[in-house]
């Protein structure tokens, strides 16, 4: 039972690529890059499976550390480095070579980002990110290790072995081992209490019917994920998908263990739970327990990890996160990383305060706050210090949605008639979007039809029987009452609102009168979680990315629901931001149609390279005769801003992907 994150952040990124996993027995240790598609393999390469991985060419074998860092060993403070850094630590790779000229850093600094979201900085939250497996540039064009030092997978994609980087420790200096793999799994995962649900992506077939994965510990760094079917996804969802990072894998057993019954005593237990003022032991451990997207959260303080940085204050909204003396990377010269000492992010109130601050120089780095629509402010500040990037940006940022089980049968009948959606597709002007809105960044989408055409719009609506009007001009649904889309949206990012504001007005023009409301993002969330939202817009991943699963939650919610335990859930809780229950909806099952559309989604994750890229193509065809959802643009460029005196900032491919490789950035003077 997880806290419900209240604020709809970036979930970002999945896999463009699912891994082939080799014909024989496949293999990637560091150093190695595991590709996509790969021929057979050597059997020097199968031995290697057998064998405990090994130091591979390349990597350092002489390690220097942060000045700061060096201090604290002089003064007896913090172990050397030599005790600090995993047997084998990663050589960072985060960015593919054709994408970054790699420069050899220098230690020190502060990195300053600014965010409006409550408890949440995504910017920092992506430099945090550590997945078990890396893909660099989050392409899923190739799989790497990264928490882990090197891995097998079975010839029949069934069985995963994972070896641990010897010697790896969390931020307080306790060693990384396979007992936290196995407590995460035995005492978390199937602790009915603590989970529920077991999660769809760890069963086999990632599906509900599936059976739960297996866990099997070999020794002491070495373990094995076993599934009764093939699993060819999995390295994908471990390395990007809905960026879990390792938190739903590893979870440090010496701190969360005293709040589990099954190493603490009732009593003692019953006395944290009442100090801390909460009701059951399972709300105490989620809360105590920081998740992958949770890192920004201030409860995060104290709480032990293996980020490049680590939460150590919050005070007056400012959050401070100091090097991780523990960290486990290194560059090709064995400095160890980050670079940079700290990153102070500062929570302001608003969109238009974050501009302010990054125009004015008072940000390092900036991406997520970043939008299309300021670019000639930002280009005009340069001289207050910082320079701008503009590079692709990994989602389609402004799709539009009608809320399906929206529950009102007036609205239903109309909405779940693709006739409708049809029409107000057609509404859309498109190039007024791309000119007006992202200045000529951006192409229109390619997975639902283009056309605009104001005329087949009203021809559509006229034909589904939406043909009478008041005495405004505005269409009359099948109550005889005027029929309204009410947008509700959240300001989070700045290029939905003025998005919507177009919207609203094509959508009037064609007899359908719609309004627009700005609701607080804590409201939004609730909303959403309730079934309560009738339309709004938020970003996606469908025309980039092959495991295109996002968004399924919001034009559908009570449909997607039942999907997610095939009906067995009968009631789905609907929390505050204390965890308080407070209101329950019964999902209802999808028609045919839909779970077909489901279904094509749930293969992309299981199936080989091609199968997926079949099922990603169904994908396409059913978004371009249902329009489920409103794809309305696609390839827009995202702008970023860094200090101009930072180094290692790639603007090469995804923005995200040179937020996701903070680890390397310095200051060059």
């Amino acid at each position: 039972m997880k806290k419900l994150r209240l604020f709809v952040i970036w979930l970002l990124a999945v896999a463009l690529l699912l891994p082939t996993v080799l014909a024989g027995c496949g293999t990637s240790t560091e150093g190695e890059k595991q590709p996509a598609e790969t021929g057979e393999q050597t059997t020097d390469q199968e031995e290697q499976v057998e064998n405990k991985p090994e130091q591979t060419q390349g990597t350092p074998t002489e390690f220097k550390e942060a000045p700061i860092l060096a201090d604290m060993v002089k003064a007896g403070n913090l172990p050397s480095l030599k005790e600090r850094l995993p047997k084998n630590p990663k050589v960072t790779n985060e960015m593919p070579t054709d994408m970054l000229d790699y420069e050899i850093g220098q230690y020190g600094g502060t990195l300053r980002t600014v965010t409006y979201a409550p408890d949440w900085d995504a910017d920092v939250f992506v430099m945090c990110n550590e997945p078990l497996i890396n893909t660099p540039g989050i392409l899923g064009e190739e799989f790497t290790p990264n928490i882990v030092e090197s891995y097998e997978v079975s010839s029949d994609q069934k069985e995963f072995t994972f070896h641990l980087r010897e010697g790896l420790k969390w931020s307080d200096g306790q060693p990384v081992t396979t007992d936290d793999v196995k407590f995460t799994y035995e005492d978390v995962l199937l602790n009915k209490e603590l989970t529920p649900i077991f999660p769809n992506y760890l069963r086999a077939g990632n599906s509900p019917d599936g059976a739960p994965v297996k866990l099997e510990v070999l020794d002491q760094y070495t373990f094995k994920y076993i599934f009764d079917k093939p699993y060819g996804g999995l390295l994908a969802v471990m390395a990007i998908q809905g960026w879990r990072g390792y938190t739903d894998f590893l979870k440090p057993k010496h701190y969360l263990q005293k709040f589990h019954p099954k190493y603490t005593s009732k009593e003692e237990l019953d006395k944290l739970v009442k100090e801390a003022k909460y009701e059951t032991w399972v709300q105490l451990f989620s809360f105590k327990d920081i998740t992958n997207w949770e890192v920004t959260r201030k409860e995060a303080v104290g709480f032990p990890g293996l980020y490049p940085w680590i939460l150590t204050s919050v005070q007056n909204q400012v959050y401070t996160y100091e090097r991780n003396p523990y960290y486990f990377k290194v560059d090709a010269e064995g400095n160890q990383l980050p670079y940079i000492d700290k990153v102070v992010s500062t929570q302001v109130q608003d969109a238009e305060m974050s501009t302010m601050k990054q125009i004015a120089g008072e940000v390092d780095f900036a991406r997520e706050t970043m939008a299309m629509t300021k670019i000639s402010m930002y280009k005009e500040n340069e001289k207050n210090g910082y320079k701008t990037y503009m590079a692709n940006m990994h989602v389609t940022p402004t799709d539009i949605w009608l809320n399906q089980t929206y529950n009102d049968p007036t609205w239903r009948k109309v909405v779940q008639d693709k006739r409708f959606r049809q029409a107000l597709n057609y509404a859309i002007d498109r190039s007024e979007v791309i000119d007006a809105i992202y200045y000529g960044f951006a192409e229109p989408s390619t997975i639902i039809p283009s056309e605009y055409s104001p005329e087949k719009a009203n021809q559509l609506l006229d034909e589904m029987g939406l043909n009478k009007k008041d005495s405004e001009g505005f269409r009359l649904g099948p109550d005889g009452k005027r029929f309204t889309i009410n947008f509700e949206v959240q300001n989070a990012a700045p290029d939905i609102i003025p998005l919507t504001q177009l919207v609203v007005e094509y959508w009037k023009n064609v007899g359908i009168y719609t309004t627009m409301k700005t609701i607080d993002s804590t409201l939004w969330g609730q909303r959403n979680a309730a079934n309560e939202l009738q339309a709004s817009m938020i970003w996606s991943h469908t025309p980039l990315w092959y495991m295109a699963d996002w968004l399924q939650g919001y034009w559908a919610p009570l449909w997607w629901n039942w999907w997610g335990t095939r009906g067995q859930q009968k009631r789905t809780e609907v929390k505050d931001a204390e965890g308080k229950v407070v209101k329950t909806i019964a999902p209802e099952e999808p028609p045919e149609d839909v779970k077909a559309f489901y279904s094509e989604i749930d293969k992309i994750s299981v199936e080989s390279p091609e199968g997926a890229r079949q099922a990603y193509e169904n994908i396409k065809k059913m978004m371009n005769d249902n329009i489920y959802y409103f794809v309305h643009i696609e390839k827009v460029k995202q702008p970023f801003l860094a200090n101009a005196n930072l180094g290692n900032v790639s603007d090469k491919g995804f923005a995200i992907a040179a937020n996701f490789s903070g680890e390397q950035f310095f200051y060059k003077k």
